[in-house]
């Protein structure tokens, strides 16, 4: 509702009479309601009154000097300034013509002449109301309009901010998957429009950025990815793209290249790039890059087949030592598919339990007598034969089916030792050594599976021991450090496996609770050969001699390498010279 009084102080009223007591008297009265009045006696000074200082209503007789109320009302009207001023014609034509004439000029009300005071002060305070709301009204559409339009100015800027991050990455602002994409599919579209026109994608991984982040943490990790994402930029030109497509993986579209020596050139750039040091947080990260190259060919259907391509191009140069760059080729993509039919076998032999375990014994080289065994897995394919664990156990690691792979060994071995203690209460007992993968031993139930199993067989750490890599120990050395001291806990013996072929640190073997060094195969097959690494094998055998570990050899396959392993003072060893790996059958043949 609108406030009367307030209405009554600010409001200017024109009065327009040629006779003086109507003007004294509705001077008199609408003062008295405490309104502002003024009054004029012709139509020119009315008209001059109105747009001089145009007031909040108008009183207006019909019959005046010079031109008459109506022709007033209609130039007021017109006027920008005057137009929407209220009128309210005061006159004696009290007949229906002149009324409704009123009303076509524009005015809002009629009083009759004579008039009431009482009448004339309701009308008055009527029509002021009226355009009160309706400025009121006007005003609220004005502010609704700015509301509007901020709203619309905030959408917008919204919609850019979502269409932006919808194809930008968080972390580095540089284009993502989607937009990377979009971008190849124009130009695949146009290689296939312009038989001269060439473009390539490179896809590339950075070697260890596993190891940075578990080591220095991922606020490092994450500053470097947004280094590596400047230093690209730095490298291509204003049409080409640079995108990450997440974790540690970026890729790029070369668009357009003149020949594939360019993007070769600029592969070789970006690759020796990255091979520099990045100063993050006062100290300098050292890194590499994997790179596969996919280069535009009018066969291609999709973006997303180039990218695919480009992919398993950077998993060959990731198998060939890191580092480095491959080009796609067609023989590429054929092992591709096989990797995939490998994988969706390996799926369905954890489903029907296809694998199986065989001992390889390991004899004590001094005696000559058994002392255990190393458990290794075996896959008897239903339709493709025997298929060797250094085809699947890399597969298997990548995909993470390594895991149930693992719980299948752990299984078998822990029930088949129970079964043997049971033929053969009178044996010594037998140690059996199983591998565990970097994958497995991340695995945060592996300790508790370990733990299930021997209680469930009524097992003792004596029958176990565990053979890890030394790949495992430096590129996770806090959480080896933790594992492992928990397996120690349990008196469950420790084995570094393929000793001497890896980093062959000195400092973690101090770091760590090892129990034993496993010589590698390669280092005993070249006994008595002109390649023969004596030396390597006689300082591994007195590095743990040293430290309290015992050594196991691999791989001795002749009466010359067991001779010369006893000399060294070798604890133990296994191979064909004693025997191959064997099924659980041949085992008890042994023991008995």
């Amino acid at each position: 509702m609108i406030n009367t009084q307030v209405t009554h102080l600010s409001a200017n009223i024109l009065i327009v009479d040629d006779k003086p007591i109507n003007l004294k008297v509705l001077s008199t009265i609408l003062t008295k309601q405490g309104y502002k009045v003024r009054a004029v006696i012709s139509g020119e000074m009315a008209i001059t009154a109105a747009q001089t200082i145009p007031p909040d209503l108008i009183l207006l007789d019909i019959k005046i000097p010079d031109i008459d109320g109506y022709e007033v009302c209609q130039q007021l009207k017109q006027h920008p300034a005057t137009c929407h001023i209220p009128v309210i014609f005061l006159s004696a034509l009290h007949d229906i013509a002149n009324k409704v004439k009123a009303f076509q000029v524009g005015g809002v009300d009629f009083i009759t002449k004579p008039f009431q005071l009482e009448e004339v002060l309701a009308r008055v305070s009527t029509h002021l109301a009226l355009k009160e709301a309706r400025y009121q009204l006007q005003q609220l559409n004005l502010e609704l309009e700015e509301r509007v339009k901020q709203r619309t100015s905030d959408l917008e800027v919204a919609q850019k901010q979502l269409n932006y991050e919808t194809f930008h990455d968080n972390l580095t602002q540089l284009p993502n998957r989607l937009l990377f994409l979009e971008r190849v599919e124009g130009a695949r579209k146009r290689n296939q429009e312009e038989e001269t026109y060439l473009f390539a994608v490179l896809l590339l991984d950075l070697d260890r950025f596993k190891v940075i982040n578990e080591s220095d943490g991922h606020a490092v990790g994450d500053l470097l990815l947004i280094a590596v994402s400047r230093k690209l930029e730095t490298l291509v030109g204003p049409t080409d793209t640079v995108a990450r497509l997440g974790g540690d993986e970026f890729a790029i579209l070369l668009d357009p290249i003149d020949d594939v020596n360019e993007a070769l050139r600029m592969t070789q750039q970006i690759k020796t790039a990255l091979t520099s040091k990045f100063p993050l947080q006062e100290r300098s990260v050292f890194t590499s890059s994997s790179i596969g190259l996919a280069l535009s060919l009018p066969t291609y259907q999709s973006a997303e087949e180039i990218l695919r391509d480009a992919d398993i191009a950077m998993s060959r140069a990731k198998q060939q030592g890191k580092g480095r760059y491959e080009i796609f080729n067609q023989q590429m993509h054929f092992q591709a598919l096989q990797l995939l039919e490998l994988e969706t076998d390996l799926q369905h032999a954890i489903e029907r339990q296809e694998f199986q375990v065989y001992y390889q014994p390991i004899m004590d080289l001094h005696q000559i007598k058994l002392v255990g065994f190393e458990a290794l897995i075996r896959w008897p394919h239903p339709t493709k034969g025997y298929i060797s664990p250094g085809k699947f156990i890399p597969v298997a690691e990548d995909t993470g089916l390594i895991i149930p792979i693992g719980q299948i060994v752990l299984n078998h071995v822990s029930s088949q030792i129970k079964t043997w203690q049971k033929q053969f209460p009178r044996t010594t007992v037998l140690k059996i050594g199983i591998n565990l993968s970097s994958q497995q031993l991340k695995d945060p139930e592996i300790i508790k599976q370990i733990d299930r199993i021997l209680e469930k067989n009524g097992l003792t750490s004596e029958n176990l021991k565990v053979e890890i890599t030394e790949t495992l120990l430096v590129e996770n050395t806090n959480f080896a450090a933790v594992l492992l001291r928990q397996l120690k806990e349990r008196q469950i013996k420790i084995c570094l496996d393929d000793f001497g072929t890896g980093y062959s640190s000195l400092s973690y073997l101090h770091q760590f609770p090892v129990d034993t060094l496993k010589i590698d195969q390669s280092f005993v097959n070249c006994i008595g050969k002109p390649e023969e690494k004596s030396e390597i094998i006689q300082s591994i055998i007195t590095l743990a001699h040293n430290l309290g570990m015992d050594v196991v050899a691999e791989g001795i396959e002749t009466q010359e390498q067991l001779t010369y392993l006893q000399s060294l003072q070798c604890d133990y060893g296994q191979g064909y010279f004693f025997n191959r790996p064997l099924s659980p059958e041949d085992v008890v043949k042994l023991l008995s």
